[in-house]
């Protein structure tokens, strides 16, 4: 069973299709919240420190972090934000931006083994990211889809991901270190994680109704052992 290992200095968090599903939290990212834009911009973490809190006290697994600010140091301020979240909270963390020097900024300064966000199947986008990937033996999230753009064929979404993976392959990266984004919008059976908002309860209790249902809930597990050992 493929399982991927991200981790924070102190903590590891396995992903994969027989683990509880990993919620991402989103909100640490000020693109169309022009406030934490704002702050962010000018070393205001107010609101990053409240939604950090607000997510883990939510239910988030894995904390995702973006600095993607018009006109600003985005490199720079996402280091700070990650150095700030990680003297935080000993959750592993997503690093998140379109910008090669951002990524390695943010890495460079990541305590533990970060999950990256993301590559995608254009040659150059391939060529930039995952070497990054590689030096720093992170994870990496693959987006399906490249050059042509993102297709309504599910099977040329396959070929875009099968593609990204050979060319981890090639910078010796394992393929259970690439997670596949397959662009589909509702959380559907299948998938293992997902950067989400947790703050939204009714879709929290999805994902908790699944996990049980698809046997990944420990503690529903343990409870039914034991009613099934009282009979």
């Amino acid at each position: 069973m493929t399982r991927t290992i991200i981790g924070s200095e102190n903590r590891d968090l396995i992903i994969g299709f027989d683990q509880p599903f990993c919620v991402i939290g989103e909100r640490i990212n000020p693109t169309g919240r022009k406030t934490l834009a704002a702050e962010m911009k000018v070393g205001n973490m107010y609101t990053v420190r409240a939604d950090v809190i607000a997510q883990i006290e939510a239910g988030a697994n894995m904390l995702d972090i973006n600095a993607g600010i018009p006109l600003a140091n985005e490199a720079q301020i996402l280091a700070d934000t990650i150095e700030l979240v990680q003297s935080m909270t000993d959750m592993p963390l997503c690093i998140d931006s379109s910008i090669i020097e951002a990524l390695e900024k943010g890495l460079s300064v990541y305590k533990g083994r970060a999950l990256l966000n993301s590559v995608t199947g254009e040659e150059e986008n391939l060529e930039r990211v995952l070497p990054l990937v590689k030096k720093y033996d992170c994870a990496v999230v693959a987006i399906s889809n490249d050059e042509t753009g993102i297709s309504m064929d599910p099977d040329v979404h396959f070929e875009v991901a099968k593609k990204i993976v050979r060319h981890a392959q090639d910078y010796g990266i394992k393929p259970e270190d690439v997670i596949v984004d397959p662009l589909v919008m509702p959380i559907s059976a299948g998938m293992t994680t997902a950067i989400m908002n947790p703050c939204h309860k009714s879709e929290m209790d999805i994902i908790r109704g699944a996990d049980v249902i698809a046997g990944n809930n420990r503690d529903c597990a343990l409870l039914v052992q034991l009613l099934l050992s009282q009979k």
